[in-house]
């Protein structure tokens, strides 16, 4: 298959291409590389190791080998203040667009400093989402992937919630967050705590099979620590 690649929706702060199928791709500079395929992709680098699905490093001048799909980001450092990012066309404040509930049920304070930038459909691909999800052989199902970036100020927390019908996975772009799980949508009732440096995705995604075939979640949110911007990818099942 040849290497195809395409640009991610623009902003002056963080640019990005969905790469597929990448054979001997050069990184150039300092780049956060996601692994969005399902299997491991593999770089230049001696001795060779693995870089997982689900998962990101950050590379600096160098190659990689070989993936099935890769999102490559770089950021800016000279764009100015991080915040600013919510300026960009086509960013958009969460409670403008959700309102009062993040699901059936779930209450979302409005005034929840929480922004989404533009949402980009990469590709559609084919996996079992029992193996992916690390448990037992459920067939293949194809999935339409998305992606987009988003911004939170130091200190929010973006909303304990539950429901999602798609696999999503977060990886850290700029600043330092967490993400969380909880017993109950109660912030005393944390019970895991990932803490998300620079170029971190949290290991595997945080949902589960169900017997019908959709994803359960726990109750889970974003914190940021600091200005925070962070990648959300999203795998939405087809019909």
């Amino acid at each position: 298959m040849t290497t195809t690649t395409a640009p991610l929706t623009e902003n002056r702060f963080v640019s990005g291409e969905y790469v597929r199928a990448a054979r001997d791709l050069p990184v150039e500079g300092r780049a956060i590389v996601v692994n969005t395929g399902t299997r491991p992709a593999w770089t230049s680098l001696e001795p060779r190791r693995p870089l997982p699905a689900f998962s990101s490093t950050i590379l600096v001048d160098t190659t990689v080998s070989w993936a099935e799909s890769l999102v490559v980001l770089k950021v800016d450092d000279e764009a100015g203040p991080t915040a600013e990012i919510v300026d960009e066309p086509e960013w958009v404040r969460l409670g403008d667009v959700v309102g009062e509930h993040i699901g059936p049920g779930t209450p979302f304070p409005v005034d929840t400093p929480l922004w989404k930038g533009p949402q980009d459909v990469l590709d559609v691909v084919e996996f079992d989402p029992g193996q992916a999800l690390g448990g037992g052989p459920s067939g293949p199902r194809a999935f339409e992937l998305r992606a987009n970036l988003w911004f939170a100020p130091a200190g929010t927390d973006c909303g304990i919630h539950v429901l999602h019908d798609f696999i999503e996975v977060h990886t850290q772009v700029v600043g330092v967050g967490r993400m969380q799980k909880f017993r109950d949508q109660d912030h005393a009732t944390l019970v895991e705590d990932v803490v998300m440096g620079e170029g971190y995705t949290t290991p595997v995604p945080f949902c589960g099979r169900t017997d019908e075939g959709g994803f359960v979640y726990p109750w889970h949110q974003y914190r940021a620590d600091t200005d925070c911007v962070w990648l959300a990818l999203e795998y939405h099942q087809l019909p």
